[in-house]
């Protein structure tokens, strides 16, 4: 425990804590539940005010949605045909990111309801990866793309707010030996964000960057069956061996997609194979790619259409 929970529980009688941990779910529920109502009931409007101007969780975005939605509707246009949409739901079953990732629970919304807020588009895409996946043959594949807005507990800072947009993609597939699947996930989602950086951002710098983790074979076949399917023209694919975030998150191979130079570069999305759909399918063959864009950051830099 750190401070602030040894001065909480500190407040309550012994035995409190293991009591309330004991609780079957739903009786828990209905404890938090009741609570929470008798916490709103003391609400008054001065104080809805003072919490909508102060708390960064409900600050609205300052993004223009006139743009933004613009912007999100090419990258829904530019998707290849193998991509299923999905229209996520704001909250996902507690745990859909600790439980697959090292994570911290502290890092995300958690509600009452045994459901936590989507803080991550890739994991809850993930899920409904591994489901799909258990329908098909052994040989099939899953491929899916969402747009949504995350919030995220953790403070990022002066200028950063709590929610923003991630568009997501999602591949799931089975491991077919000497790093081929990934070779096959990997080539299709560069070449969506390539194109997109290319229709998007056309004098940007941007660039995809690329780093092999902890597998030689996808490192070969980055080199010799991804990099000649895309082609030297185009958006630049850059090596990045010197990348430590996301070690131990992601494996195999991770990605990075920025634009600009030096000080001025901005990060726009991020990705990497993950064992996300191998552990949700208990198939430790199961190969999971994701990649993500924060629209928000690539609409400041978009030119209109």
């Amino acid at each position: 425990m750190d401070d602030a929970e040894r001065r909480v529980w500190g407040r309550l009688p012994d035995g409190a804590r293991a009591a309330l941990a004991g609780l079957p779910p739903a009786d828990l529920r209905t404890l938090l539940l009741a609570v929470a109502r008798d916490r709103a009931a003391v609400v008054r409007p001065a104080d809805l005010v003072r919490r909508w101007r102060t708390d960064r969780f409900t600050r609205p975005s300052a993004a223009d949605p006139r743009a933004l939605a613009a912007v999100e509707a090419r990258l829904w246009k530019l998707l290849p045909a193998e991509f299923a949409g999905l229209d996520l739901s704001p909250v996902a079953p507690l745990g859909t990111c600790s439980a697959v990732t090292p994570a911290s629970q502290n890092r995300i919304v958690t509600t009452m309801r045994a459901t936590e807020v989507l803080s991550d588009p890739t994991n809850a895409l993930a899920i409904e990866a591994a489901l799909r996946r258990r329908e098909q043959p052994t040989d099939g594949s899953v491929h899916l793309a969402a747009c949504h807005r995350v919030l995220r507990a953790q403070d990022f800072g002066p200028g950063w707010s709590a929610h923003f947009r991630l568009f997501t993609l999602v591949s799931s597939a089975r491991d077919v030996g000497s790093g081929r699947t990934e070779a096959r996930l990997l080539t299709l989602h560069l070449t969506y964000w390539r194109k997109v950086l290319a229709t998007l951002l056309p004098q940007s710098a941007a660039r995809v960057r690329l780093t092999v983790l902890d597998s030689p074979v996808v490192g070969e076949r980055i080199e010799d069956t991804v990099r000649p399917t895309l082609g030297p023209a185009g958006v630049p694919l850059v090596d990045e061996p010197e990348r430590r975030r996301g070690r131990g998150y992601y494996v195999g191979a991770a990605l990075r997609i920025t634009a600009g130079h030096g000080a001025d570069e901005v990060e726009l999305g991020d990705g990497g194979f993950t064992a996300w759909t191998a552990q949700l399918t208990s198939d430790g063959k199961e190969r999971c790619l994701t990649s993500c864009l924060a629209t928000e950051r690539l609409t400041t830099l978009t030119t209109p259409a």
